[in-house]
């Protein structure tokens, strides 16, 4: 039987588990993923994501690629797959796509949004699904600061440090935009070639730090030519992050 590679485009609430890779002590979205797959297909299948996401957060556009030796329909695949996973995971695609196709190489770009309730009083049904800020933000302020993340820059004071070498902490952020969607919703929307360890969240919280007037918009170039993540913002919550859409072309 011929290899075919198949694409499949998740959606998954974050809440309940710590991010999609497998950890040692921990639930992930790729072990309840791939415990799935083993039910259907009868062995263990080597996916590739197209990204890693922190605890807690969410993602409406999610990419995972594999290679199987099986005759399965897409359409039957996916139906197979909604059957066993839970109401927190659902597949939405599926296509065969080439055998050289890599969900996470073949990626161009990335974008986020993180979700701001801004508000006084908190609301309960969107408990683990924003952030709340009841502190009035000032959008233009906000993106008077959101400008100068745009283009190609280190991120090291806007990254938690791990095993990576200082030549990796390089991105070039194409799009970072602030809107309101309502009365008191508020969406930081990024998009860039790729993202460091908590970026998204560290650049919301320096943002906020900014819209308080600790930080001033023109002091990002410097905090970001200082190469220092103790010159940034605090890591705001993984609650309100969602990764958003995946581009291949």
């Amino acid at each position: 039987m011929i290899t075919r590679n198949l694409l499949l485009k998740l959606r998954f609430d974050g809440t309940n588990y710590h991010g999609w890779q497998i950890q040692k002590n921990a639930l992930s979205v790729q072990e309840v993923f791939q415990n799935c797959l083993e039910k259907i297909l009868y062995k263990n299948i080597d996916i590739k994501a197209c990204s890693r996401t922190d605890t807690g957060v969410h993602a409406n556009m999610f990419y995972v690629s594999m290679k199987i030796k099986h005759h399965i329909l897409c359409k039957n695949f996916t139906m197979a797959l909604n059957k066993f996973l839970p109401k927190d995971i659902c597949v939405y695609d599926c296509c065969e796509v080439p055998l050289n196709f890599h969900a996470r190489y073949s990626c161009k770009s990335k974008e986020y949004v993180y979700k701001i309730l801004n508000s006084k009083i908190r609301n309960p049904f969107l408990n683990g699904y924003v952030l709340h800020h009841w502190r009035p933000i000032n959008i233009k302020k906000l993106k008077e600061a959101a400008s100068f993340f745009v283009g190609t820059h280190d991120f090291t004071s806007f990254c938690t440090l791990d095993s990576r070498k200082k030549g990796d902490f390089i991105r070039t952020v194409k799009n970072l935009n602030i809107k309101k969607t309502d009365n008191s919703m508020i969406e930081v929307i990024i998009e860039a070639d790729g993202f460091l360890y908590n970026m998204v969240r560290i650049i919301v919280g320096t943002l906020l730090k900014v819209n308080q007037g600790l930080i001033k918009p023109c002091e990002i170039e410097n905090i970001l030519n200082l190469k220092n993540r103790s010159a940034a913002g605090p890591t705001s919550s993984g609650c309100g992050l969602y990764l958003n859409k995946i581009f291949y072309k």
